[in-house]
C-alpha cells in the first residue's frame, strides 16, 4: 500500500488536526493542573472569570468532538484512496483492523503511564467497530447522521428550556475531581490511573457518533470539493448552537451566574451536547481556509500547522509526557505552585502545542514523518 505524499494532501484534514491538539491541550491542561473535570476554578476571580466562559464555550466541548470526526474523515479518506489504486477491501480492512487495534494499546500505555484522560483507546475500538460495520455500508446509511443532529437539536433545545426556566442558586460547578492529577507520588497516581482508563475509555465510547459525522463529512468530500456556501452554513450554524448551548455554562463557570445543583447539571449536559455543532464549526472554518488557500503557496502558519496535523499521534502523544513533567506534585508541581493555576495551565498548554508545531515544521522540512506515525505504520501494513 502507499502512502499519500505530502504534497497532494488535503489542506484542510491537516490544519483542523493540528489546530484540534491546541484546543485538546488547554481542555486537558486546565483538568491536570486544576484537578478536576473538566477544569475550573470553584472561585474565579479577575481575568479568570470571561476566561472560564472563553473555554467553555469554545475548547472543553469541542475538542473531542472535532477529534473524532476528523478520525472517521481519515477513515473514509484512506479507504477511498486504497480503492481507488486498486487495493482490494479486505486487504485495507487488515490494514484499518490492524492500526485501530494497535491504537488501542498505545492509548492504555498513554492512559496508565501517564494521562488517564487519554482518548486513544477508546478511538482504536472505535475504528475497529467503524471498519467492520460502517465504511462499507451504502450511502443511505451515511444520512443517518443527519438525522442525529436533528435529534440533538432538538434535544438541546429542550435542556435550554430547562436552563432558562429553572431557578438561581449558589450550587458548585459540576466539576469532579480528578485523583490521578492530585496523586502525591507517581505510584499513587498509577495506581490511580489504573482505575481511573479504562471507565474514561467505556465513557468515551458514545463518540462513535462523532465519527461516524466526520465519516458522512468525507462521503460527502466536504473538504476535497469545498462548497463555500455549505461551508458559511456550517460555521455560523455549528458555532451558533455551540455558543447559544455553552455559554449558561460558561457563564455559571465565570461566576457571571448561580444555578441550583439541579439546573447545573442540565446546564453541563447542554454545553457538553453543543459540542459537537462547536466541531462542526470548526471543521467548516478550516474547509473555508483550505479554499482560500488553495493551491497558492502556503504561508509559515498554515504549513506548519497542518505539518503537526500530519503528525497528530506523536504530537499527542508528547503532550501526555509534557504534562507528566510539568504538572504533578511529584515532578516540577508547577500548578500547585502557582498563585494563579488556571493561567500556568493555559500557559503549558499554549507552550507545548506551540513547541509541538516549531518540532513538526522542522520534520516537514527535513522530510521526517512523526516517530508514533512510522511505528504504527509498520505494525498495520505488517501482514
Amino acid at each position: 500500500m502507499k502512502s499519500l505524499p505530502t504534497s497532494e494532501r488535503v489542506l484542510a484534514p491537516d490544519l483542523a488536526r493540528g489546530f484540534a491538539l491546541l484546543l485538546v491541550a488547554l481542555a486537558h491542561t486546565a483538568s491536570i493542573f486544576l484537578g478536576n473535570s473538566p477544569g475550573v476554578d470553584q472561585t474565579p476571580h479577575g481575568l479568570e472569570r470571561p476566561y472560564f466562559v472563553l473555554l467553555f464555550v469554545f475548547v472543553h466541548a469541542c475538542a473531542l468532538p472535532l477529534f473524532g470526526m476528523m478520525l472517521g474523515y481519515g477513515m473514509v479518506q484512506f479507504a477511498d484512496r486504497q480503492q481507488a489504486l486498486g487495493e482490494s477491501w479486505p486487504r485495507t480492512r487488515g490494514v484499518l483492523l490492524r492500526r485501530h487495534a494497535w491504537l488501542l494499546v498505545f492509548g492504555a500505555v498513554d492512559g496508565v503511564l501517564f494521562f488517564s484522560g487519554d482518548v486513544l483507546g477508546a478511538y482504536g475500538v472505535i475504528g475497529v467497530v467503524v471498519t467492520l460495520l460502517l465504511l462499507r455500508r451504502g450511502k443511505g446509511f451515511y444520512r443517518l447522521p443527519g438525522l442525529y443532529l436533528i435529534f440533538a437539536l432538538c434535544y438541546l433545545a429542550v435542556l435550554m428550556y430547562l436552563v432558562l426556566s429553572g431557578n438561581a442558586g449558589s450550587a458548585p460547578v459540576p466539576s469532579p475531581e480528578d485523583a490521578s492529577s492530585l496523586a502525591p507520588t507517581y505510584i499513587d497516581a498509577l495506581q490511580g490511573r489504573l482505575v481511573e482508563w479504562p471507565s474514561i475509555t467505556l465513557v468515551l465510547l458514545p463518540s462513535i457518533l462523532f465519527v461516524w459525522v466526520g465519516a458522512w463529512a468525507a462521503k460527502k468530500r466536504l473538504l476535497e470539493e469545498s462548497n463555500r456556501k455549505v461551508l458559511l452554513v456550517g460555521v455560523f450554524g455549528g458555532f451558533g448552537v455551540a455558543i447559544a448551548g455553552a455559554l449558561p455554562m460558561g457563564l455559571f463557570a465565570g461566576d457571571y451566574l448561580g444555578f441550583d445543583a439541579e439546573t447545573a447539571g442540565f446546564a453541563k449536559t447542554l454545553y457538553e451536547g453543543a459540542g459537537v455543532f462547536g466541531a462542526i464549526g470548526y471543521l467548516s472554518l478550516f474547509g473555508l481556509i483550505g479554499m482560500a488557500v488553495g493551491k497558492k503557496r502556503r504561508g509559515l502558519v498554515v504549513t506548519a500547522i497542518s505539518a503537526l496535523g500530519q503528525r497528530t499521534l506523536s504530537a499527542y502523544l508528547f503532550q501526555s509526557v509534557a504534562w507528566l513533567i510539568l504538572a504533578p506534585p511529584f515532578m516540577l508541581g508547577l500548578g500547585g505552585q502557582a498563585k494563579d493555576p488556571t493561567f500556568v495551565a493555559a500557559a503549558c498548554g499554549l507552550g507545548v502545542w506551540l513547541l509541538s508545531v516549531v518540532v513538526a515544521y522542522w520534520m516537514h522540512r527535513k522530510g521526517y514523518r512523526g516517530p508514533a506515525e512510522i511505528l504504527v505504520r509498520k505494525l498495520a501494513y505488517r501482514s
